[in-house]
């Protein structure tokens, strides 16, 4: 075992016994005819007196980490241990091998060397147990049958087991299994005692890890009989099996450090201790300065989480609460909106779509004069102290910034009440709208505000609010733009301890109210959205159907916290007819009794995205297009509107802008007088479509505008792209100029140039979807020159240009050819010679009406473009074929 562990020294520790003497006498004779093996110390034991044993522990522990021990009596073995658990030799560093006689190892579990002795039982657990087993009676007997029943086999004569030594001679007694093992006999005629080495595990359980067998060889070469041993290994992973009592590591006979502990090297600690101190004090400075950054870090966030706290902290002294009244600006700007939708409803006589209620339009939100500015102030009926979660939350809440969320102004901690205050809204809440305002309602109309509902919850979902908890629509409000922002999100600490009305529990979602949870879930909001939508469908508060009004709110909760087939919801009875279904069966879905089945805001969102079908999304911009559709439709009635529509867009700045130059709408809208200017220098474009009489004899009245329409809102497009100012279109006629109202330099001849090589270019992809096979040309004339502007008329006032250069691009136009764009003199000299880039081509002189001999150019395109390149080239190498010289 020593060999094949790799342990070159011992020490034995043995009893008096006259099996341990044979013992040591053996071991003694097997390490002095071997130089791998030395015993370092050898004692026995007479009298277990403490000053012996203690010596004893003592050399071991300076001459040996491997000790062998022989003892008989196992209370001497326990006294042993328990020394050496006392002198600390019990650790991973030492292995003990105990020679036993026990016949069967079975009796070793039963009766384990430890005893009862704790200190003992961990002292085992270092101990390995080395047994051979002993030749009893029966295997004694069972190998002579074995031996007697192979010679009768052999010879076949049974009278063969008188005579020895045949018996002897014809026997090898190679593979017979005993009792106690299997039984190996030697030439001489003796037994080969097989070894296992063993250890206890935690359960107390013998396990065997090591099997020695001894036995008998030839050698080859002198041919004498050799003893030898066959090591076999009973376990897999060392770590885990037969060292796993020493740490997993296999001790070795000699320390790393020697018996003394002085064989490594030096601590470097003692050796470099200055340089460690002056490290270690470099160090604790280092660890001090660091520290104390952090300390001053912690101090600026904190002053900085104190100064954002003051930020949301409103002192109640600092609001000054209104009294709830008829808001004249709501007022004013409604009555605006309700004259021309009054008009559309009577000209177009469209009221089976829309829905108008009269009222007298006054808001039920508590309104305060903060800083000089209104906001709203909800008061809430709570007693709650503030922890930081609670104030983080409300710092994170003044950030929120979003089109269809109300921003969080503060909170009011220090008066009679907590209030939180918000950013005021002029039209109020929908709650107020749907039972109080005047307004025309359709489809769009209703299916904006609820688009804005969904945009603003799922944002709120999204944030780090994750719940609104308390969606209704009296916290839902209306800017004066007619856009919904959600009101009364966060302030969760206060939610938790609010107490809240049946009445405002009608939007409560009914998995909440039978748990009486005051805190939601993002299920539970989708179901508010859901209430919310049937009034604005309805136009009606929360459940006031005719078939239900009678019922309180405490009734109404009752019933739709009840569990039944059929959950109580509001009745869905539409005012507008060009309502969608799509949208009454989302609302449906929302409201649904099970959370799961309810679909989540995000999906909502994009469902009604892909409901609007038109280019609008802007409530205001629905509005003015009935506008715009209103005044096409009554030409008839214009000459009579004139003066009451001019009144009405007045004051829409989007509808002005379109009407006239942003610089002469401002005038207009401060009162100012409109002085006609002079503009020495501009370029003046007019188009023209080609055939247009044989074109549109071709088609349908509607066809040739929807054809008009394509083809203006692609050049519409094209001029949002430059400088250029769109005057007027008349029939197929277009008319603009570039360096008025803005002066831009030189830079007009360019624009009004760039923009007729788009017009041109744009023409290659359109097509007219009725004609597809008829294309549509332009001529284009351009002419620089001064002109007056000016805004003429009081009704339908227009920006006019005067002078004889408007005249003059209209006979380029005119005059001009399919495809081409003709310039006069002036805009050619102008364009080359000023701005430079282009290319152009003399024409030669023209008879111009009105104008007598004129000399113009056409434009061919830029410089830079490859086409005009190829063309160059061309009329270069044809150039006594062309009709003029070209002008770079």
């Amino acid at each position: 075992m020593m060999i094949s562990l790799s342990w070159d020294m011992l020490s034995l520790i043995y009893t008096q016994e006259e099996s341990c003497t044979y013992f040591v006498e053996e071991l003694d004779t097997l390490t002095t005819s071997t130089n791998k093996i030395r015993i370092a110390f050898k004692k026995p034991i007479t009298n277990f007196i403490n000053d012996d044993v203690t010596f004893i522990l003592d050399q071991i522990k300076l001459n040996s980490r491997i000790v062998i021990l022989c003892m008989e009596d196992m209370n001497i073995y326990r006294n042993f241990a328990d020394a050496a658990h006392k002198a600390g030799m019990d650790n991973d560093e030492y292995v003990y091998i105990l020679r036993t006689t026990v016949k069967r190892l079975a009796d070793l579990e039963t009766n384990p060397i430890y005893g009862n002795d704790p200190s003992a039982k961990l002292f085992a657990s270092k101990t390995f147990l080395a047994s051979d087993y002993a030749p009893t009676l029966h295997d004694s007997i069972y190998l002579y049958a074995v031996a007697l029943s192979n010679a009768i086999n052999k010879s076949g004569n049974s009278d063969v087991v008188y005579n020895g030594t045949y018996v002897g001679a014809n026997n090898d007694f190679q593979a017979v299994s005993g009792v106690n093992g299997n039984i190996k006999m030697g030439r001489d005629g003796f037994r080969k005692a097989n070894y296992l080495i063993s250890s206890y595990n935690d359960a107390g359980k013998l396990v065997s890890y090591l099997s020695f067998q001894l036995y008998q060889h030839v050698d080859n070469i002198t041919g004498n009989t050799i003893d030898d041993v066959n090591a076999t290994k009973l376990f897999t992973d060392p770590t885990t099996s037969i060292w796993a009592n020493h740490g997993g590591v296999q001790p070795t006979s000699t320390p790393k450090c020697g018996f003394d502990g002085l064989g490594c090297p030096i601590d470097a600690f003692i050796e470099y201790r200055g340089v460690f101190i002056a490290v270690i004090i470099v160090g604790c400075a280092i660890a001090i300065g660091l520290m104390y950054g952090a300390y001053m870090i912690y101090r600026v966030k904190r002053r900085n989480l104190i100064q954002q706290n003051l930020l949301w902290q409103i002192d109640f002294a600092n609001l000054k609460f209104l009294a709830t009244k008829k808001e004249t600006e709501s007022t004013r700007s409604m009555r605006s909106l309700q004259s021309s939708m009054h008009s559309l409803r009577s000209a177009s006589n469209t009221s089976s779509s829309q829905y108008s209620i009269a009222s007298k339009n006054s808001q039920s939100l508590p309104i305060y004069i903060y800083r000089q500015e209104k906001v709203i102030g909800i008061k809430h009926e709570a007693t709650t102290r503030l922890d930081e979660s609670d104030m983080a939350e409300l710092r994170q809440m003044r950030s929120l910034d979003h089109d269809n969320i109300n921003r969080f102004i503060g909170l009011s901690i220090d008066g009679p009440a907590i209030i939180s205050v918000w950013k005021y809204c002029s039209r109020g809440n929908l709650q107020d709208i749907m039972s109080n305002s005047t307004i025309t309602m359709d489809g769009f109309f209703i299916y904006s505000i609820i688009r804005d509902l969904a945009e603003g919850l799922n944002y709120i979902h999204k944030s780090f609010i994750g719940v609104h908890g308390n969606l209704k629509s009296k916290n839902c409000l209306v800017d004066d733009r007619w856009q919904v922002k959600i009101s009364e999100f966060g302030l969760t600490g206060i939610r938790r301890v609010e107490k809240r009305s049946a009445a405002d529990r009608l939007w409560t979602a009914p998995e909440l109210l039978r748990m009486d949870s005051r805190l939601g879930t993002q299920p539970a909001d989708v179901y508010s959205f859901a209430i919310i939508c049937s009034e604005v469908v309805n136009m009606k508060k929360a459940w006031e159907t005719s078939d239900r009004a009678e019922y309180d709110p405490e009734e109404i909760i009752r019933l739709v916290q009840k569990d039944s087939r059929r959950p109580f919801r509001p009745v869905i009875q539409p005012v507008a007819t060009d309502m969608s279904s799509a949208m009454l069966h989302i609302i449906k879905d929302s409201w649904s009794d099970d959370p799961s089945e309810r679909p989540k805001i995000e999906t909502i969102k994009n469902l009604l995205q892909s409901m609007n079908t038109s280019k609008s999304t802007n409530l205001l911009d629905h509005v003015f297009n009935l506008l715009e559709q209103y005044a096409v439709s009554l030409e008839d009635e214009v000459q009579q509107r004139t003066q009451e529509l001019n009144e009405e867009k007045k004051k829409s700045d989007i509808l002005l802008y379109r009407m006239l130059p942003k610089q002469v709408a401002d005038k207009l809208k401060l009162g100012q007088s409109i002085e006609p200017e002079t503009f020495d220098c501009v370029t003046i474009f007019f188009s023209d479509v080609v055939s247009f009489t044989t074109l549109a004899s071709r088609c349908s009245p509607l066809q040739v505008v929807n054809m008009l329409n394509d083809l203006y809102s692609v050049f519409d497009g094209i001029i949002s792209e430059h400088d250029v100012y769109k005057v007027e279109t008349i029939g197929d006629g277009y008319l603009c100029v570039s360096g008025l109202p803005h002066r831009n330099g030189n830079d007009h001849a360019r624009n009004i140039a760039n923009m007729s090589l788009a017009f041109l270019k744009s023409l290659d992809r359109f097509s007219i979807p009725h004609l597809p096979g008829e294309r549509i040309n332009l001529r284009i004339g351009v002419h620089t020159g001064g002109v007056v502007a000016g805004v003429v008329g009081l009704s339908m006032p227009r920006y006019c240009l005067f002078g004889d250069s408007v005249n003059t691009a209209s006979r380029m136009e005119s005059s001009g050819k399919p495809g081409k764009i003709q310039l006069s003199y002036a805009a050619n000299h102008f364009l080359t010679n000023f701005v430079g880039g282009y290319v152009t081509q003399l024409r030669g002189e023209v008879i111009i009406k009105g104008k007598g001999v004129m000399e113009t150019h056409w434009l061919l395109g830029l410089e830079s473009d490859p086409n005009v390149q190829r063309m160059l080239r061309e009329m270069e190498k044809d150039f006594h074929e062309q009709a003029g010289p070209i002008d770079l």
